[in-house]
């Protein structure tokens, strides 16, 4: 039967993701609008985000975290511009962004000595791999794919590559130990519900040595210039920002921030992805027709939790009838407005992609099941009658 109790909010988009509960747009009503970033406000606004954000995350004293343009994408390719080419680079990738860098690092920067290693949609490559006497470029946790890296135990300490790291996906709903990391990026727009087109990167002492004691052979935009005259500029990591940031979407991180404070910071923002994963997990077991796209539970993502279609009468479709049957299910849930853009990664296998990151409510979550059911009940007892 049709279910008649709808999650109190069907935003489960993968990026931008849902604004924390009690969201609205009084929240920005102390927004520094209409006002220079470089005024005393503006920067004092922009150091908040910073400080909170390292507060919250417990990114070591000794790190340096900016606020830069383009969003995480912006923060990758301004690391991998700026610090790759002193030594061998090894990539590894299982999904849309770490293919997007491997990519970036053989077609634009043309790095002569570069291992990839891949694996598919679903799978993690052997991270025993990586040789860290070179730079590893990898994501955390695959926003395309649902698969994470279990841990980063595989990092050695003492290394003599510089760990650069896409966790855009992945900080502030698990629990990242940037001790064993020197280059972290994200943005606003995933965990923390914000809105996009800035991205934050956080730098190791040893990621500043690099960029203070190598030169690329390549020019830089000024957007990825992070030196002048071989030191660092200290003021893109105390709110002086490369170029002009939206002080309305600053104002909306910092309201995120204050609400992750709220509740307990990051334990708490871990417990909430994992109960929404814990959640799905549950009806996955005791549903026939889905399953997780990534099989390993260990490396099975909290956040981005992607689904394939398991049902044998949908097995049985055409690629054109399986692309019908997928469009007409998510538009189905989106007309009755419990679920929008839940769609997989247009890259990715066919399927579906919940996010649950830690502003995502768990009883949205369980609304949400009976629904899905309900839907492909109906995509799948409409397209055997037209048959």
């Amino acid at each position: 039967m049709k279910p008649t109790q709808k999650p109190a909010n069907p935003c489960f988009s993968s990026g931008p993701c849902a604004k924390r509960p009690g969201w609205s747009p009084a929240a920005l009503a102390d927004a520094a609008l209409g006002r220079s970033h470089r005024a005393k406000i503006g920067k004092q606004k922009l150091k908040e985000v910073i400080d909170r954000s390292k507060a919250i995350l417990g990114i070591p004293a000794d790190y340096k975290l900016g606020i830069v343009p383009a969003s995480d994408t912006g923060a990758v390719e301004m690391a991998l511009w700026s610090m790759l080419g002193a030594r061998g680079v090894d990539v590894l990738a299982w999904e849309a962004f770490g293919k997007t860098w491997a990519g970036d690092c053989k077609k634009q920067l043309k790095i002569a000595d570069l291992n990839v290693y891949d694996a598919p949609y679903g799978q993690l490559p052997d991270l025993a791999q990586a040789d860290w006497s070179r730079d590893v470029v990898f994501t955390y946790n695959g926003t395309t794919s649902g698969v994470r890296v279990p841990d980063l135990h595989w990092i050695p300490a003492e290394r003599e590559g510089l760990a650069i790291c896409d966790a855009t996906s992945a900080v502030f709903a698990m629990d990242v130990d940037f001790s064993k990391l020197d280059v972290v990026t994200w943005s606003w727009q995933k965990v923390l519900g914000g809105e996009g087109a800035h991205g934050m990167i956080a730098l190791s002492p040893r990621a500043v040595a690099r960029l203070e004691s190598y030169k690329p052979t390549w020019p830089l935009p000024k957007i990825f210039q992070m030196t002048k005259d071989g030191k660092l500029i200290d003021g893109i990591f105390v709110g002086e920002t490369i170029n002009t940031p939206s002080m309305l979407a600053v104002e909306d991180a910092l309201d995120a921030l204050k609400w992750a404070e709220s509740i307990g910071g990051l334990p708490s923002l871990v417990a909430r992805s994992e109960a929404n994963l814990k959640t799905l997990h549950d009806w996955v077991d005791a549903t026939p027709w889905v399953d997780f796209l990534c099989a390993d539970a260990a490396t099975r993502s909290c956040t981005s939790i992607c689904f394939t279609i398991t049902d044998d009468w949908y097995a049985g479709l055409s690629d054109e009838a399986k692309t019908k049957a997928l469009k007409d299910f998510t538009a189905l849930l989106d007309k009755e407005e419990v679920a929008y853009d839940i769609g997989a990664y247009r890259d990715a296998p066919a399927g579906l992609r919940i996010w649950g990151g830690a502003t995502v409510e768990r009883a949205d979550i369980s609304a949400l099941l009976p629904w899905l059911d309900w839907a492909w009940g109906e995509v799948k007892a409409t397209a055997k009658a037209a048959a």
